[in-house]
Order: C-alpha cells, then structure tokens, then sequence
C-alpha cells in the first residue's frame, strides 16, 4: 500500500525508452487478451453468445501484441524487455476477473469498456512521446483501432447476438441478480423486520423505558444480522446451486437483517413512550409494505398474497411480543 502511494521503485511513464514503451505495451495487450478470455470463459455457461464476442475481442488484442512484437524485432531485436503496468508510476490497473465472480454482463461490458478507454489514452500518449516515425505511426493506428474498439464490440454483439439470444441472456442476468442480492437480501429483510418484533415490543410494554427498549432492539438487530449473515455463507458455495458468491449473499442477507430490526428499534430513541411505540408501529406497517414490494417486484408475487404473507407473520409476532410485555 505504501508502495502504491509514493510509487516505491517504479518508474515514471515519461523516463521509458521508445523500446521500454513498446515492451509495456506488448505486456499490456497480453494481459489485456487473457482478460478477454477469462471473461469468456466465465460467461460461457450462463452467457455462451456474448462469451463468443469477448473471444473475438481477445483476437483482435492478439494482433495489436503480433504487430508489436514484430516492430520490436525490426528495431530493436528478438529480447523484450519484461516491463509490466505494474511497474510504471501512474499506469492503470486493471482488477483480475476471479476477484469479482460470478461475471455480470454489465459488469463486464462495463469493464471492457473502460479498459478500452485505458488503452486508448495510453497508445494516444505514447505516440506523442515517440521520436520513430514507425513507432509513431504504429501507436497512432493502436490508439486509433482501441478507440474504434467500442463500436467494433457493439458490431461483434450484433452479429454473435440475436435478438432470442439477447432476450435469453437478459433473463439469465436477472436471475443472477435476484439469487444473488434480492433474495438473500429479501429472507434477511423479512427475518430482521418480523422476528425482532416480539422482543422489541416486549421489551417495550414491559418496561415502558424507551433506552432499554432501544437498547434491546440494537443487540437483537445486530445480532441477527451476524446470525444471518453467516448462515448464508455457511449455507451454500454457490457452485452447485448458481446462486453466487456466498460472501456477497452474506453481506446482502447480514444487513438487510438489521436494517430491518434497526428500523423499529431506532424509534425507541424518542424520551416519550407512546410517541416512540406509535413511530415504531408506523415504521413496521412501512417495512412490510415494503416486503411485500420487493417480492411483487423481484419474486412476482401477486399482491394479495405477498401482503396476506407478510401481515399475518408481523401481525403474530407482533402479538405475541406485546402479550407477553404487558404478562
């Protein structure tokens, strides 16, 4: 990290030799090709047609590095300097593909994208610094072939993708999304805004102190939160089901959990009893509006039943806390 910061031993992009440039950029389009190919490979179970286009993108990366290469030897031998990003001051980064798995099409397009904005930046500044007229003009027809590079991709998913394809892969999309945030999120919502009713209201009536009810509250949200969260986690990898990065279900079940208690509880900060227990009750009500939301929206739920679900669940648990705080 320190390193990161002050730059440590890396050297500045203006300090490179026209070789060292060409031996950046050689090392830049292999890597970025790989990434293109580890972006295949990871969308081609869910996603096979727009694996084909990122395929076709790491081709293309493979001849920028073919001409590259070719130049070197021309001027300067068969011996490429090994000089990687990583090794210049300043020069993007690009975040490996298994750090951000499973692969989302906007996630990745997005990413593509940018690494083409990166590359087309770095050959345009490249250029400018080259005294070779053949360097020049090869970094010039680079910058310009990566600028070119987004209308090529939308070309490629024309061609590669239909409109059945399309529509396919859009619902393979979403499902990725809905088993992998709504859902977990959706169970740990539910589970924070009904099950924390009955200690909270409990508490509540019991004591008729609206900081001890908070307080309650607080340990019973955060503490569900982290039950939750690891449940999920521990639960199921991801691998068999598609559901996953178990460590993001986790997150989205963790905090949507106490979000959910937190909602009621945080009420309780009021001094005044019934002004605290009646803001309290709004905010459920609110809540499981909301639920039932979600599941119409993401879950396709109907309604009548998403809301007979959610207010019969809060409508018992809200009972049994407030007869057994008033017992």
């Amino acid at each position: 990290m320190i390193e990161r910061i002050f730059g440590g031993s890396r050297r500045r992009f203006d300090s490179l030799s026209e070789q060292e440039i060409l031996a950046l950029a050689i090392s830049s389009e292999e890597d970025d090709g790989r990434i293109y190919r580890n972006y295949a490979d990871g969308l081609r179970a869910d996603f096979p047609s727009s694996a084909i286009v990122f395929e076709k993108m790491a081709e293309e990366e493979d001849e920028h590095r073919r001409r590259l290469i070719d130049l070197h030897k021309a001027k300067f031998g068969d011996a490429v300097p090994l000089i990687r990003r990583e090794h210049v001051s300043g020069f993007y980064h690009r975040k490996p593909d298994w750090l951000v798995r499973p692969l989302g099409l906007d996630k990745v397009r997005a990413q593509a994208a940018d690494m083409e904005r990166q590359a087309q930046r770095f050959y345009e500044h490249a250029a400018q610094r080259a005294s070779d007229a053949d360097i020049r003009k090869l970094l010039g027809d680079l910058a310009a072939a990566e600028a070119r590079h987004e209308h090529r991709a939308e070309e490629l998913a024309e061609q590669h993708l239909g409109p059945e394809a399309r529509e396919d892969e859009d619902k393979a999309e979403r499902r990725q999304f809905i088993l992998t945030y709504i859902q977990p999120g959706l169970a740990g919502l539910m589970d924070g805004s009904v099950s924390t009713l009955a200690p909270i209201f409990a508490a509540a009536f019991a004591t008729q102190d609206t900081w001890q009810t908070f307080l309650v509250g607080l340990a019973a949200s955060v503490g569900a939160g982290i039950s939750m969260g690891f449940t999920e986690v521990a639960s199921d990898d991801g691998v068999i089901s598609g559901r996953g990065s178990p460590i993001k279900r986790g997150f989205a079940t963790g905090i949507m959990t106490t979000v959910g208690g937190l909602g009621h509880a945080l009420p309780y900060l009021i001094p005044h009893f019934w002004t605290a227990t009646i803001t309290a009750i709004v905010i459920v009500v609110i809540e499981l509006f909301v639920i039932a939301w979600i599941q119409r929206r993401y879950m396709e739920t109907p309604w009548s039943r998403a809301l007979f679900q959610v207010v019969l669940g809060g409508a018992l648990v809200f009972a049994a806390g407030m007869l057994i705080g008033t017992a």
